[in-house]
């Protein structure tokens, strides 16, 4: 069967264009990019330098109070997006505590990761439970639960926030936030009680009913992590693209620790260098130790101790350990469990020559007056 719509002219398609806009309405032929044959993200793989932000974060705390910011901390901007995303769907952001100082207590909508960069004995407290803080520790804190910060420390603590906000607030419109009556809350726990409940290496208490989608475990200690980690590399190869890679993961459900974010800790042998692949879902880094590279859609960037990246959705990428002696370290976090939970979770190794992207760029080579090669898999 033929159409039976005449030809029009181009000026009677602008008009009814025009008539249509003014009803907050569109033709969805003209939008050219709503189907695609695979992710075409905005963000952009980027690195940040902790030898860039580490005497800024500390500047922040000579000019600014806990008490004007409430949360004092650095947004690390991808510059392929807008304001508060790292990625399209997470947060990033640099935490500064002080000696004596209490962050308020509150609670939202969007759930929450740390992860411990510099300082011993500062605390956060979520839920009436108190937790000590060390470098490399990963906590919890779970969307709607009643948390504050503070440092009962002679040193500044600085860490690591992780957030699902882009996809909270902005693509979910669900974003609440809410003040507790007081400074801090009412301790009601004994420190660090959920510790000797759930990390005892599959053992759970059978008195605690848990029947929340996040893990109950509020701090996962770097000494176990690291721990395990060097045990499984002395008796592992582990993963191809991912070398030793574990996931921090609720006791009960044996998933990920929350129900928008997947959080991990992987381990680079001396000299390692992983196979190349992509996955949906964009995912940020943290160097907890060692110093290396990641090449990124075929990019390399070089990284050391505490500085983040991020590696957008479906980019391939892949690492490599720079050292011949002492092994390197990633803290790592998606969005996983909502692409998992949506069907949309993807995953492809990169085939071409022996696993390894060709590197077409140096991701500051440019800023330090080196070469930069444009050539590459883009």
């Amino acid at each position: 069967m033929t159409s039976r719509t005449r030809i029009a002219t181009e000026t009677e398609r602008e008009a009814l264009y025009r008539d249509m806009e003014r009803l907050h309405t569109s033709p969805l032929w003209r939008y050219t990019d709503v189907t695609r044959a695979e992710p075409q993200p905005r963000t952009a793989a980027h690195l940040w330098r902790w030898s860039d932000l580490r005497p800024r974060v500390l500047r922040m705390g000579d000019l600014v109070s806990v008490e004007e910011a409430e949360r004092r901390v650095m947004v690390l901007s991808n510059p392929g997006l807008d304001g508060l995303g790292a990625t399209g769907s997470l947060y990033a952001g640099i935490q500064l505590v002080l000696p004596g100082e209490v962050a308020r207590a509150h609670r939202h909508t969007m759930a929450a990761i740390r992860f411990i960069m510099e300082g011993t004995g500062a605390f956060t407290a979520v839920e009436g439970e108190k937790t000590i803080l060390h470098p490399g520790d990963f906590v919890t804190t779970p969307n709607w639960t009643w948390h504050n910060h503070g440092n009962e420390s002679p040193d500044p603590v600085i860490w690591l926030d992780g957030l699902d906000i882009p996809l909270v607030r902005r693509t979910l419109d669900a974003g609440f936030q809410e003040y507790y009556p007081d400074l801090e809350q009412p301790l009601s726990k004994p420190d660090d009680l959920s510790q000797r409940q759930y990390s005892a290496g599959g053992l759970r208490p059978t008195w605690e009913v848990h029947l929340a989608a996040h893990t109950p475990l509020l701090n996962y200690s770097w000494e176990q992590s690291y721990a395990t980690l060097s045990r499984l590399a002395r008796e592992t190869d582990g993963s191809p693209w991912d070398a030793i890679r574990l996931e921090y993961v609720n006791p009960y459900s044996g998933g990920p620790v929350l129900p928008t974010m997947a959080s991990y800790i992987q381990l680079l042998r001396p000299g390692k260098h992983t196979s190349a692949h992509r996955h949906t879902g964009g995912t940020v880094y943290q160097v907890a130790q060692g110093t290396g590279w990641s090449v990124i859609n075929g990019m390399r960037f070089d990284w050391a101790p505490k500085d983040v990246f991020v590696v957008p959705s479906w980019a391939y990428h892949e690492h490599a350990n720079a050292s011949e002696r002492e092994d390197a370290v990633l803290f790592s976090y998606n969005d996983s469990p909502v692409l998992r939970a949506l069907g949309l979770l993807r995953e492809e190794a990169y085939l071409e020559t022996d696993g390894h992207q060709p590197v077409g760029q140096v991701f500051g080579a440019e800023q330090r007056g080196g070469p930069v090669v444009t050539a590459g898999p883009g």
